[in-house]
């Protein structure tokens, strides 16, 4: 008989299953503390496993599509099936439950692309998008994560989440894009805690404007931040316009909803 192979069944034993299916998990989450993208060595050496093992499961992981191998690099990431499980546990926490009846009725009483965006490892991840009733649309993808100085959702992440969290980021796109200077960044950081809102128009992408605003949670703990985006002439995004005004409303009940406080000078 052979070795590990139940007597009866003539199968891997239950106890052996479960404990491959811990190495992968444990792999898995290698991936995502490693991620974008790490090498074998890394990734063994951050797992505690020899890279001969990890490499065995790595294969199986690959084969099924949870992870990725980039050709030329050699490098792993995770692939589209963690992405798949990743966001529909995303999903089930409550500031998805709770904004995602207010997005549609947002797409469907502007006929905007609307989106729900929590803080990820990379930054602001988009988890859910309702996307309006017409031939053209602007495409934003479920997964995507967004920068943080030219984005309306990455600016108010910057401007309510705390410094720790963000300034590692905000640092490297700063030396990249070069967009704000230091003084700059916190004025603007400041004008969107003092609003409740922020518009950017045409800064991502030419011609395409946008809307957003802050969820909070108990403890005034930035939840996600809902946009609104669109294309002109449209979609202006004009801070005293009606879809301003209605998103503001949508984060105040989100907000109390979720036992949070927006800021208190646009209650």
């Amino acid at each position: 008989m052979a070795a590990g192979v139940d007597d009866v069944t003539g199968n891997v034993p239950r106890r052996q299953k479960v404990q491959s299916a811990q190495i992968g998990t444990d792999i898995l989450k290698g991936l995502a503390e490693l991620s974008p993208s790490t090498s074998l060595s890394k990734l063994a050496s951050h797992v505690g496993m020899p890279a001969s093992k990890v490499h065995r499961y790595l294969q199986a992981l690959i084969a099924s599509g949870f992870a990725e191998q980039d050709p030329g690099t050699g490098h792993y990431c995770l692939g589209r099936e963690a992405l798949f499980v990743g966001m529909a546990a995303v999903r089930s926490l409550d500031v998805a439950k709770q904004a995602l009846p207010r997005l549609i009725e947002l797409r469907d009483t502007f006929n905007e692309t609307c989106f729900l965006a929590v803080w990820g490892n990379q930054g602001p991840s988009v988890i859910h998008v309702e996307k309006p009733a017409r031939v053209v649309t602007v495409v934003t993808q479920v997964g995507s994560v967004l920068p943080l100085l030219s984005s309306s959702t990455g600016l108010v992440f910057s401007a309510f989440l705390p410094c720790a969290e963000t300034q590692a980021l905000i640092e490297r796109e700063r030396v990249t894009a070069g967009s704000f200077s230091a003084e700059e960044l916190n004025q603007q950081l400041a004008l969107i805690r003092s609003r409740g809102i922020h518009a950017i128009k045409g800064l991502l992408m030419t011609g395409v404007n946008a809307l957003s605003v802050p969820i909070f949670a108990a403890g005034d703990q930035l939840a996600g931040v809902i946009t609104m985006v669109g294309a002109e002439p449209s979609f202006t995004a004009d801070l005293s316009g009606p879809q301003a005004e209605k998103m503001l409303s949508v984060a105040h009940a989100l907000s109390e909803r979720m036992n949070g406080t927006m800021p208190g000078s646009v209650r």
